[in-house]
């Protein structure tokens, strides 16, 4: 098992950054550990919204599907995913700062069947993601900001 948290503060207003980040659709565009993400539904992101994410491990892309398990506007988004012995469930909590949004990022991700045998040896490796996926996403939400000052839209 592990654990991992990480916050990043942005100039995002909080409904913009909610609605990016927790539409897992943008996933690859803001974690370099995610290949490629997917919509599997359509309609408004809701709880129940399901998406296909290629992820990278170990030199290879490996698919996981997510699913929106708590879905609170513009607060908190809740996803479950699992994938070749893999599940994780990743909580992001958004809190309106005077200059833009606090994302908080909590994932606890555990190995299964044969990944079990790593999971001790897993703990650097899980770190260095998190620590990417947190650089990605204060970089996209950061981009985000700077096009919304200049009128453009946050949409995925």
């Amino acid at each position: 098992m592990a654990l991992l948290r990480e916050r990043i503060v942005s100039q995002l207003g909080i409904d913009d950054a909610f609605a990016f980040v927790a539409d897992f659709a943008n996933a690859a565009r803001w974690d370099p550990g995610v290949a490629s993400s997917v919509r599997l539904d359509e309609g408004p992101v809701r709880v129940g919204s399901r998406y296909r994410l290629g992820v990278r491990m170990g030199g290879r892309v490996t698919p996981m599907e997510y699913e929106i398990t708590q879905f609170d506007p513009p607060s908190r988004v809740v996803l479950t995913g699992r994938g070749s012995g893999v599940t994780a469930v990743d909580a992001i909590s958004f809190q309106a700062t005077p200059g833009g949004t606090q994302v908080d990022y909590l994932a606890d991700i555990r190995l299964g069947g044969a990944m079990r045998l790593v999971a001790p040896f897993a703990g650097g490796v899980f770190r260095r993601i998190a620590e990417n996926a947190r650089s990605g996403m204060q970089r996209a939400l950061d981009e985000l900001a700077g096009a919304g000052a200049r009128g453009a839209t946050p949409a995925g």
